[in-house]
């Protein structure tokens, strides 16, 4: 998997990007969350593993920016940080978004077993979109029903999800069957 690891102490950073790396990963380090924010902006990761505790951004608030971020595929979000894990702190991290919670020091064996939870996380959320994206189309007239079993066009029904629209022409196929219908000018 590629991972993004957004972590402002160097040392803890390199750590993590060995312990992945040499799991198989393919990893990018950010050095702090308004980077990692950037960088995952610019090209979504499916994992990411944070600090909580960084400057100008922390790990929350790069979670939040994460699942605000619109058409986006789901991320896996794992938080790692040196506070103590209360029932508080884990309430701020689920209220973010927060997928799973790790104290540092880093638990390799523990790491491990998050990203392959995460590994089926992402299997499935992919499945879920591959039926989500299946458009119930009727076989004769080809009118889609949409989610509140209403049956329209296929122009309004795109128009209504993409904002796309259209402009109408005719294949040479079609074109050379309805040319054939048409009467000809001594049938009349």
């Amino acid at each position: 998997m590629k991972i993004l690891i957004a972590e402002d102490d160097p040392v803890s950073a390199k750590i993590l990007q060995f312990t992945l790396e040499n799991a198989g990963h393919d990893v990018v380090v950010a050095a702090n969350g308004t980077i990692a924010w950037e960088l995952f902006n610019a090209s979504p990761f499916r994992v990411i593993v944070s600090d909580w505790m960084m400057p100008e951004l922390d790990g929350l608030e790069l979670c939040n920016k994460v699942r605000a971020r619109p058409k986006t595929d789901y991320t896996y979000f794992i938080l790692l940080t040196a506070i103590h894990t209360g029932r508080e702190n884990l309430r701020k991290a689920m209220e973010a978004g927060v997928d799973d919670f790790l104290t540092k020091p880093l638990d390799r064996e523990g790491i491990m077993m998050r990203l392959r939870v995460a590994e089926r996380i992402i299997d499935f959320t992919m499945q879920i979109k591959v039926l989500k994206d299946l458009i119930p189309i009727c076989m004769y007239c080809k009118k889609i029903r949409d989610d509140g079993n209403f049956w329209q066009g296929v122009e309004i029904y795109i128009s209504q999800q993409t904002g796309s629209n259209f402009s109408h022409g005719i294949c040479p196929d079609c074109f050379e069957k309805h040319l054939k219908m048409l009467p000809m000018s001594g049938d009349v």
